[in-house]
């Protein structure tokens, strides 16, 4: 096995695919183009997806290689164990309708062994083991030409596990369209097993993911059968990290050459130890990784994201504050966030030159983002060191839950720092009082946002609510007419006219316009129902309901039907049939901004 650095596996990597016949393209931006459905890019695929679709075709061909920036956040409070991590560059290589199972498993296994330095013996893989029985919806049959191939190349039948659709299987992106199993490649770290059920796929830390190779061959229809795609795709991701800190036999990614230079600026800044070790690693990894992932937010060479209290913005907010946050437990001066981003910038720009394009304006965001959080910090540290003094007078030694919610709350002083400054003060606190203070408060404000109108409703006024209808209506041809990437970014609805924002990247033409326009009235003529039932987020999801992108839902939203037409998770009110609509009329078309239109339209009389 080599030990290579980030630089040279790039490389290697790249150089591997282009004698394939690859052609070496640029990563995208971190910030998605015209797709509301995440706010950020997180996979390798995902700039990739109009072309593995069929819906385009690349300018480069057919056979593609790139390193992808991703950014995913889902997982940000498990950041700063040995795993986790919010950025991360993702090798792939790709197959747009052109080579499939033999040639992406036999390339697979040949750079692992022949490039990388794998011995087989260390390779375990899993392939999908097939679900439902044949001739009944919903059947797959298992992956056997994958597992074939292994075995070809030399990997024994006991190290071929075949696991279920929630192991091995991509997509669809929705309730129906493109599919296929996959097949992921583990190291075996050389651990002993954690019993006998233990297999690649298990938590144990003995199997490693290193690869992952997707198959999308199959069309899942409006019945839950899944028919041959009539064209096939390979999707294939190896994560930088990962791979490095495996050849390197480094315990963390975090002990790397990657975040070493890092990992010493943030030792150089500190001035104090925790008593507690396992706070001081944890600090330490937290403020490197949410450094590393807001200074390439930042320095994207999109832009347009910045510290906020929506979508990307609040996650990119919340990154920063939590590196100032605990860069207090390291007695880490004000201003630190400016000097990572300058080593962070060192380390990669000669990877990624915008870090050094952009690195003047990302000091600048994050210097007043730290201090406007210092400023906070501050005043809680003033208010926690009250209600000590008030308690010790009293002779008191335990913080109420309630004490430490409002600290949270009213003062955002993050609870973490209220324990710690609790133990330091020789006090305890009601970790269960505040939890319990936290639920309710997060149940008053489901229920008091369940009384206020939304999704731009400016009241419930019976105009209001018919134009609010409408742009379901409106939503729902925009998708037939411009397709499934149409989708919606955010309204306003007055008396006067509603106001639809949507992702397209050019204006619609005349005919298109007139196309919705059609459908939309045709639909108010037919006169359908509107229905409307409680369930929940994952239920709705999975009758192939839409949601608004960057909504927060309760447990139980509401799902509003209209026929065939349209099913969406909305907290609007309705009409009860379309023809209460009378008519509808599109107004304005135009730009909003990058990547999304805005459509202005009014409705007739009934």
């Amino acid at each position: 096995m080599k030990n290579l650095t980030a630089d040279e596996l790039r490389d290697m990597y790249l150089k591997f695919f282009e004698s394939k016949g690859h052609k070496i393209i640029p990563g995208a931006s971190v910030i998605p183009e015209n797709d509301p459905t995440v706010l950020f890019t997180t996979a390798g695929m995902h700039p990739l997806v109009p072309y593995l679709m069929g819906a385009m075709e690349h300018p480069a061909g057919t056979r593609l290689t790139d390193v992808q920036k991703c950014v995913r956040t889902g997982d940000i409070d498990e950041v700063g164990d040995a795993a986790h991590l919010t950025f991360f560059e993702m090798l792939g290589n790709w197959s747009l309708n052109d080579y499939f199972k033999k040639e992406a498993i036999s390339w697979s296994f040949e750079f692992l062994t022949r490039h990388l330095g794998f011995s087989p013996d260390q390779i375990s893989v899993t392939v999908f083991r097939g679900e439902g029985r044949e001739g009944e919806p919903g059947y797959i049959p298992a992956d056997e030409e994958a597992a074939a191939i292994w075995r070809s190349l030399g990997i024994p039948d006991e190290r071929i596990h075949r696991l279920p659709r929630e192991d091995n299987w991509w997509g669809p992106a929705g309730t129906t369209g493109p599919c296929g199993p996959d097949t992921e490649m583990f190291i075996d770290t050389g651990k002993e097993k954690c019993g006998p059920e233990c297999r690649p796929g298990c938590h144990c830390g003995k199997y490693v993911e290193i690869w992952n190779d997707v198959f999308m061959q199959y069309n899942k229809n409006a019945e839950g059968k899944f028919e041959p795609l009539g064209r096939h795709n390979v999707d294939t991701g190896m994560g930088v990290e990962r791979t490095i800190c495996m050849m390197s036999g480094a315990p963390t990614v975090y002990d790397t050459e990657i975040f070493a230079p890092i990992m010493a600026k943030i030792d150089e800044l500190s001035t104090a130890s925790p008593d507690d070790a396992e706070l001081k690693l944890r600090s330490r990894r937290i403020i490197a990784d949410h450094m590393r992932t807001a200074t390439f937010i930042l320095c994207d060479p999109k832009g347009g994201v910045k510290p906020g209290n929506i979508g990307a913005n609040y996650v990119l907010r919340r990154l920063i504050r939590r590196a100032v946050r605990y860069s207090r437990f390291l007695g880490i001066a004000p201003g630190f966030t400016v000097k990572l981003a300058e080593t962070i910038c060192e380390k990669y720009k000669h990877v990624y030159p915008e870090l050094a394009q952009n690195l003047q304006t990302c000091k600048l965001d994050l210097e007043a983002e730290e201090n406007r959080f210092n400023q906070t910090l501050d005043k809680g540290e003033a208010m926690f060191n009250k209600v000590a003094e008030q308690l010790k007078a009293h002779g008191q030694t335990q913080i109420s839950g309630k004490t430490a919610f409002k600290l949270y709350d009213t003062f955002g002083f993050p609870f973490e720092m209220t324990l710690e400054m609790a133990d330091k003060a020789g006090l305890t606190v009601d970790k269960e009082g505040f939890e319990e203070a936290n639920r309710k408060h997060q149940e008053l404000s489901r229920t008091t946002s369940a009384g206020s109108f939304k999704a731009g409703l400016q009241d419930n006024s019976e105009v209001v609510t018919r134009m609010h209808t409408a742009t379901h209506l409106l939503h729902a041809a925009l998708h037939k007419v411009l397709g499934p990437t149409a989708n919606q970014k955010g309204s306003n609805i007055t008396a006067e006219r509603l106001r639809f924002d949507f992702t397209w990247p050019e204006p619609m033409t005349a005919e298109q316009k007139a196309e919705v326009e059609k459908l939309v009235n045709e639909w108010i003529a037919q006169g359908i129902d509107v229905s409307k039932k409680m369930t929940t987020v994952e239920e709705a999801k999975a009758e192939g309901a839409m949601a608004l992108f960057g909504a927060k839902y309760g447990d139980q939203v509401s799902l509003y039907t209209i026929g065939d037409v349209s099913k969406e998770i909305c907290c609007g009110p309705h009409v009860a049939n379309t023809k209460e609509l009378g008519s509808f009329k599109i107004v304005k078309e135009q730009s909003s901004s990058a990547g999304v239109r805005r459509i202005k339209a009014v409705i007739g009389n009934m």
